[in-house]
């Protein structure tokens, strides 16, 4: 297999990695609380959820491009949230398989909603895996501001986010990425680096998980475009070999312990 060095053009690459830094804005720390709260899989069904109301708006003939297509994902990702967060309150014991099982209707939802559609393939597609190298700055402004204004509550919470305001925050943000970079790549950048940095503490997890998902990024995009790869699913596995790096070094304590040897 050669390699494409010319393939390597910062016109696509550029707004590839921006988008990446977008989205990891939000989804390292509010990864570190999904993993916190044992409940991994939320990220998933809540993308699936926000990925149903994109194909719905498509079914009933909204411009895929314009705003009624980013309110009708919203929509349909508060709605889940705000159905997860009620659940979380009656029955938390259950909260898993409950996620578990909204995913799943989610995912068949979206099925048969495209299962007329001559392209549903490709939509389905595009939902999963991503067109991140299809996006321009522009594309980037409505995701960046959602993603400031989300990064500004987190500030103002202290990090500490408890019922309808967590469920809520994850479901904005997961809409304002899912369709940057698709569902696999957004349950990617939320658990991969919080595992990594689950051994660290204090201000280093954040530094480290952050660090994680830019290497990822950037190393998927040009290993993609170099062997001509699919780009959502490159990245994937560079994050987990981030991550797996990032994890296989020693932490505070095994560091101390071997310099006192």
């Amino acid at each position: 297999m050669t390699l494409n060095w010319e393939a390597l053009d910062l016109s696509i690459l550029g707004p590839a990695c921006v988008a990446g830094l977008v989205v990891l804005s939000t989804h390292v720390p509010l990864g570190r609380q999904v993993l916190s709260r044992g409940i991994i899989f939320i990220d998933l069904a809540i993308a699936q959820i926000a990925g149903v109301g994109v194909i719905l708006a498509q079914w009933l003939g909204i411009d895929e491009h314009g705003l009624g297509v980013q309110f009708a994902a919203a929509g349909a990702a508060l709605l889940g949230a705000g159905l997860l967060s009620w659940t979380d309150r009656r029955w938390p014991q259950y909260q898993e398989p409950l996620i578990g099982s909204l995913f799943v209707l989610a995912a068949t939802g979206g099925l048969l909603l495209l299962a007329n559609n001559p392209q549903g393939g490709e939509h389905l597609k595009d939902l999963l895996v991503g067109q991140i190298l299809w996006v321009s700055y522009s594309d980037l402004i409505p995701a960046a501001v959602l993603s400031a204004l989300l990064l500004g509550v987190l500030f103002w919470r202290h990090g500490q986010l408890r019922g309808l305001w967590f469920y809520g925050l994850f479901a904005l943000a997961i809409t304002a990425s899912v369709q940057l970079v698709g569902v696999y790549l957004v349950f990617a950048s939320l658990i991969l680096p919080a595992l990594a940095t689950v051994r660290r503490r204090g201000r280093s997890q954040l530094v480290f998980a952050y660090l994680v998902g830019i290497c990822g990024y950037v190393l998927g995009l040009m290993l993609s475009a170099l062997f001509d790869l699919p780009s959502g699913a490159m990245i994937v596995w560079t994050l987990a070999a981030c991550a797996l790096l990032v994890q296989l070094l020693p932490g505070p304590k095994q560091a101390a312990g071997s310099a006192t040897a």
